[in-house]
């Protein structure tokens, strides 16, 4: 299992196995934290995030465990 950490205020675990990169943690995040980079999601600006799990109930696959979640 491939999983990347991101740490900032929090810890953002991305499964990149199960990420398909739909873009739904992008369109759904108000702190623009996720971008889509080589077919694969990554928390880019963790220190932004609110905190509102938008990105984790969003992900069609499961595929991002969020600290605060």
């Amino acid at each position: 299992m491939a999983v990347k950490k991101y740490t900032g205020k929090v810890t953002i675990d991305i499964d990149e196995d199960k990420c398909t990169a739909s873009g739904e943690c992008v369109d759904v995040c108000p702190g623009d934290v996720y971008e889509i980079i080589d077919g694969k999601s990554h928390a880019v600006r963790p220190d932004d995030c609110v905190e509102c799990c938008n990105c984790v109930e969003n992900c069609p696959t499961g595929a991002i465990v969020h600290s605060s979640c």
